[in-house]
């Protein structure tokens, strides 16, 4: 990433100076553990000192850890299942059943892929209506069951194109919305990644919201945003600043309830690591909320979305 630059400079500098030394010509040992010193200093400066611009980029690594990786690390046992039984089966949404330890749950979770490959199979993230029937499936599933519901937040937004628009985009994100906030048992969602718009708040209507440190969440791209006030989208940086979309600008709204701290660099420098802070704020969820009675927890998730935008 581009703000990374300086550290890049020191960490190749490094490389060549542990090669010099594999070879046998030089004991570089005293001078490598110097700079590798420094490049830690930079790294944790560089990183306590992020713009909203820069935080965009870690959001969107290619290697951070997606809903896949994360459901396969943190569940003992997960069985992902497919299609909406009306149209077809969506790859940007993910979903099944899963348990972790004796509890068994439901997850749900947006999908990006790690190459240009993955990317088009998987619509870059962005699902289109059948998609969020498939998760609109998984939460009836959950409700029939007694079944925590567990979602992951990481899409650009829904899917724009025409086709999508024809088979009922708008009305399958508005049945998400509306199912969701009667549903009897607990939702717990994490903003792994991107969270863009109607196409997030699609799967996270949910009792307990968390942001990843690096995390984004926001009502459109600062891309867009710059596009349609500016007609520039070079201006996206601008837009990122006043659109309050980190996890710290969120929790401050009040629109999420935590921030899950990252390893140092963000969560693809140590994934398993993420998906541990990950699991133990489930568990601890998951079991707070299974002591509230379904009216409790349906109440709770109607008064948390009708005070957003209420201010003083």
């Amino acid at each position: 990433m581009a703000f990374e630059a300086p550290l890049a400079d020191l960490e190749d500098k490094i490389e060549s100076l542990k090669a010099l030394s594999e070879k046998g010509e030089l004991n570089l040992a005293d001078e490598i553990a110097n700079i590798e010193a420094r490049a830690r200093e930079l790294k944790k400066d560089i990183y306590s000192n992020l713009s909203p611009a820069d935080i965009i980029q870690i959001a969107r690594h290619a290697e951070r850890p997606n809903s896949l990786y994360l459901a396969n690390t943190i569940f003992d046992q997960f069985l992902e299942l497919h299609g909406d039984r009306l149209y077809k089966d969506d790859p940007s949404i993910v979903s099944g059943v899963a348990t972790m330890g004796d509890q068994r749950l439901v997850f749900i979770g947006h999908q990006k892929g790690s190459n240009t490959k993955e990317n088009l199979y998987r619509n870059f993230g962005m699902p289109h209506p059948e998609g969020y029937r498939k998760a609109l499936r998984m939460m009836r599933l959950a409700d029939k069951f007694s079944l925590p519901i567990i979602s992951f937040i990481d899409t650009p937004g829904a899917y724009p194109g025409l086709e999508a628009e024809q088979r009922g985009q708008a009305e399958a994100i508005a049945t998400n919305l509306k199912y969701m906030v009667t549903v009897s048992v607990p939702i717990v969602s994490f903003v792994i990644g991107e969270g863009g718009s109607g196409g997030a708040l699609g799967i996270g209507v949910a009792n307990r919201l968390y942001m990843l440190q690096h995390s984004v969440y926001s009502v459109i791209s600062p891309e867009g945003c710059a596009s349609i006030l500016f007609k520039d989208a070079s201006k996206a940086p601008f837009a990122a600043e006043n659109l309050k979309i980190t996890a710290k600008d969120i929790v401050e709204l009040g629109i999420a309830d935590g921030i899950l701290e990252e390893p140092l660099g963000g969560a693809h420098y140590n994934p398993e690591v993420m998906a541990q802070t990950i699991k133990a704020t489930i568990e601890t969820d998951v079991k707070e909320l299974s002591q509230q009675s379904p009216e409790s927890l349906k109440q709770e998730r109607y008064n948390k979305f009708r005070q957003f935008g209420t201010f003083e």
